[in-house]
């Protein structure tokens, strides 16, 4: 630190008369290391307290080569290593001197080499600046923190997001622009890969999609020179309050999050209390200055940039799309068409359509690779899969026949079948014989009850037809093929008088 002249003669005074550093310190104001400074400093003829004063005796032979070092380091050589360094060359001193003498030269060549930052002048409507920052876990999910600030009237807004990939910060961007009533002229943000693909000789590469999306809105994405974050300090100091206002810890005693959608409306009601009081620079709420700015704000555009509604994807003819490893269905009418994926607050969102068309189709709980996530209401016009559920289909123009006579004459068909009945090719023609006697409607009738019952022998149909007849056949094998010797021999006999049948019942 270097004193005012008046003050540095005011000390040098008190210590002559004094010869004390501690009382001159005492009658000047000052700490004591201040005068021993000055004192040391007027010994040496330096004028400036902080110059080349606090080199020791021993280190003064090596301050030319310590120098160099902390000129070729850039002013980030360690103390320890030009110790060890000194050492080598046959410096005598004590590690504690050289620390102090290596601190001096190095805040003399801060000093001489530090950033100079020219104050950056806004104006309504020209920058907004945007940054991430890590968030809170929610069911498993580390959800980031977006966050974007209006440089002029310090309008902030704060967003979750379930990841950064570019449809999640276009759609936060769209958001943004409409939270804040307009579009501005540049927008600032970091050498991210969803802007930026490489760096030609100093020269930022934009990506292509972040290209088409300062087309879409009208604006100019700008990045930041690397390694230099203090170039959007706005975007960064609402990333340092939104961390410490959201982000559970200790010192902020907040639980953990229940879901994505109470993140949602902590993040609304942190953007409302930032917004709606006054900034330590402007003395005026962000919200009264953005009224302000607006008036120089461009349109968005009536519906998002489509990339913001998710990755693109083509639907297969089994009307599922691919996700991250995983599989989800749409409704079938759009196979074969590209739709867009994205994932928000663990669910996945597919949209189809462009533009102002653009529309939801199906919403999704999110699940891992491998896994499929299908509706039944997806598939209306669909053949049936389930080899528990098969439709006949005719082959022939006997089986067309037959199963022109209804729905009794299918699930008659598929019981049968079921069941092994002989002969079904026979039963079908008898039918279809019958349905001209007796009319269609009838006959139909009386196969859905015919099949239900498991009557699927000869002259069953014609039976249930003639007298309703629906008792189920039993199900051990017909008489005729029993192997029991049967009695139709004991008709042949006469009659019996009583003595004889009570001997045959013995």
């Amino acid at each position: 630190m270097t004193l005012p002249e008046e003050k540095r003669m005011e000390v040098l005074e008190a210590y002559d008369l004094t010869k004390s550093y501690r009382a001159a310190a005492q009658l000047c104001g000052v700490d004591h290391h201040t005068v021993a400074r000055a004192v040391a400093a007027r010994a040496l003829g330096s004028e400036m307290i902080g110059e080349s004063v606090v080199r020791s005796k021993v280190a003064e032979a090596f301050a030319e080569k310590i120098t160099e070092w902390i000129d070729h380091s850039g002013g980030r050589v360690r103390a320890d290593v030009v110790h060890d360094k000194l050492v080598a060359m046959g410096y005598a001193g004590s590690e504690r001197t050289t620390r102090r003498v290596v601190a001096r030269l190095k805040a003399g060549y801060e000093r001489d080499n530090h950033r100079v930052y020219k104050p950056w002048i806004t104006e309504p409507g020209a920058w907004l600046q945007y940054d991430f920052g890590a968030g809170p876990v929610i069911d498993g999910l580390a959800v980031v923190l977006f966050c974007a600030w209006l440089a002029w009237s310090r309008f902030r807004v704060i967003l979750p997001l379930s990841d950064r990939s570019l449809p999640s910060v276009i759609s936060a961007l769209d958001r943004s622009f409409r939270l804040a009533g307009g579009a501005p002229t540049y927008v600032l943000t970091d050498n991210e890969k969803t802007v930026t693909d490489r760096h030609i000789a100093g020269i930022a590469v934009r990506n292509q999609m972040a290209v088409d999306v300062s087309r879409y809105y009208g604006i100019t994405i700008a990045t930041c020179v690397p390694a230099d974050p203090e170039s959007k300090g706005g975007s960064e100091a609402t990333v340092r309050v939104a961390k410490a206002d959201l982000v559970p810890t200790d010192y902020n005693l907040l639980g953990d999050y229940r879901s994505f959608a109470e993140l949602e409306a902590a993040c609304e009601a942190l953007m409302g209390q930032l917004n709606g009081r006054p900034h330590a620079i402007t003395r005026r709420a962000p919200l009264e200055l953005l009224e302000i700015e607006r008036r120089s704000l461009h349109t968005v555009p009536d519906s998002p940039f489509t990339a913001a509604f998710g990755e693109s994807r083509t639907v297969s003819w089994s009307s599922l799309v691919s996700f991250r490893g995983a599989r989800y269905s749409v409704p079938d009418r759009l196979c074969e068409t590209q739709v867009w994926v994205r994932a928000a607050a663990g669910e996945v969102i597919i949209t189809a359509g462009e533009g102002s068309g653009a529309a939801e189709v199906a919403r999704h709980l999110g699940v891992g690779p491998g896994q499929s996530q299908i509706r039944d209401e997806h598939y209306s016009r669909q053949r049936s899969a389930d080899p528990l559920a098969r439709r006949p289909r005719a082959t022939s123009p006997a089986e067309r026949e037959f199963l022109a006579l209804g729905e009794g004459a299918r699930l008659y068909l598929v019981e049968a079948a079921a069941v092994g009945a002989r002969r079904i090719e026979a039963r079908m023609a008898e039918a279809v014989t019958l349905s001209a006697l007796h009319g269609v409607a009838v006959v139909d009738r009386a196969l859905g009850i015919a099949a239900m019952a498991g009557r699927f022998e000869a002259g069953d149909l014609g039976s249930i037809i003639v007298h309703g007849d629906i008792t189920p056949r039993p199900a051990g094998p017909p008489p005729e093929h029993s192997l029991a010797a049967g009695t139709a021999m004991w008709s042949a006999l006469g009659g019996t008088d009583s003595d004889d049948d009570e001997e045959l019942d013995r």
